[in-house]
């Protein structure tokens, strides 16, 4: 394998799972707001703002209602991407700001639990939602590092699509804690393994390069 040759390390993921099993839904729902002449940057800017508002109530404390609003916003992830593939617009860049803004929800989502946490002086979950944040940004830099080197990965047991299923709930059904404590153990731990599965690729490039 040559230097500039692409190694690739990868799994089928929850994720991938869910996308094809509600490709048929996704589908029809894109279809429906393209002919009533959204567009795919109008929806992500959407769930941007509607996790801005969900941050302020989980601020607040109020973990059920900011927890509902979350729940509301996250079908628009996908949605936007089928958007704009059905109106033949899919571009660089509008995957880049799609990926932009997910991190971008997903921090202010985290920082409204912060001031919360910090707000009622419990430095512990101060301190874990801090590691969750820290987390699930890595889980995504560490794959986007991996392949400006040439390396494909998508391994790992928490992606975003996994983090928003336990923390969400967790905040609707009153156990912030639990997922807040899962989602800062499992996303370093999902960082921990694209860091070692680009450590094996890049020791067997190594070998035959």
């Amino acid at each position: 394998m040559q230097g500039k040759d692409k190694a690739s390390f990868t799994q089928v993921t929850f994720t991938d799972i869910l996308r094809a099993r509600f490709k048929v839904i996704l589908e029809a729902i894109a279809a429906f707001l393209n002919r009533m002449g959204l567009t795919p940057n109008t929806l992500t800017l959407t769930g941007v703002l509607g996790n801005v508002i969900s941050a302020i109530f989980l601020a607040q404390g109020n973990f059920l209602v900011g927890g509902l609003i979350a729940l509301l916003m996250g079908p628009l992830d996908a949605v936007d991407g089928t958007m704009a593939r059905q109106r033949g617009e899919p571009s660089d860049f509008g995957a880049f700001i799609d990926s932009v803004s997910d991190r971008y929800s997903e921090l202010i989502l985290f920082g409204g639990l912060v001031l919360h946490y910090t707000v009622v002086n419990d430095h512990l979950m101060t301190c874990m939602v801090f590691a969750a944040a820290a987390g699930s940004v890595l889980v995504s830099y560490t794959r986007a590092r991996a392949e400006s080197l040439g390396f494909m990965i998508k391994v790992g047991l928490l992606t975003r699509v996994e983090r928003f299923i336990v923390l969400v709930p967790s905040l609707i059904f009153n156990y912030a804690r639990i997922g807040i404590w899962a989602v800062a153990i499992l996303a370093n731990v999902t960082a921990l393994q694209r860091i070692l599965a680009v450590r094996r690729m890049s020791r067997e490039r190594g070998k035959v390069s």
